[in-house]
């Protein structure tokens, strides 16, 4: 099964803080069946731990250690905001929730941050008009 589906891709965000965007993040990944509904919890004590700022207008809000039982399979949700959200004083406008099961995160995260080191995919992700167009853009995350 692929990780990103267009399922769990959201053009526009409804989230306007950090915890609702956390909220919306999880909730894509509960739906997809991918995590229990415990996991949120998991991904808030993370990001009061550290933050998953990660530049270029990205976070990745993932859960602690400790949340592991509650991830069902790996997955990701995508979501880009209109206006940008503060993330502990710095400015996100798409916040990428993952689940890795027995660890699969890291790979998971390395090509999303790989998608992100890139100027023109950013921008190109700023632009697109739908989850297809977000699918090819990050293409390799699903293989």
């Amino acid at each position: 099964m692929a990780v990103l589906e267009p399922s769990q891709i959201r053009i526009s965000g409804t989230a306007r803080s950090k915890e609702e965007a956390i909220r919306e993040a999880a909730d894509i990944l509960i739906a997809a069946g991918a995590v229990e509904a415990g996991y949120l919890d998991y991904m808030l004590q993370r990001e009061e731990t550290v933050s998953t700022y990660m530049g270029n207008l990205l976070a990745i809000p993932h859960g602690t250690n400790e949340g592991k039982d509650t991830i069902l399979g790996s997955a990701l949700s995508f979501v880009r905001y209109d206006e940008a959200l503060d993330w502990g004083g710095e400015e996100v406008r798409f916040v990428v929730g993952i689940a890795g099961k027995d660890g699969g995160h890291m790979d998971i995260l390395t090509k999303i941050a790989i998608v992100f080191s890139d100027d023109d995919d950013v921008a190109k992700l700023l632009a697109a008009t739908d989850a297809d167009e977000i699918l090819e853009i990050l293409g390799d995350v699903n293989e």
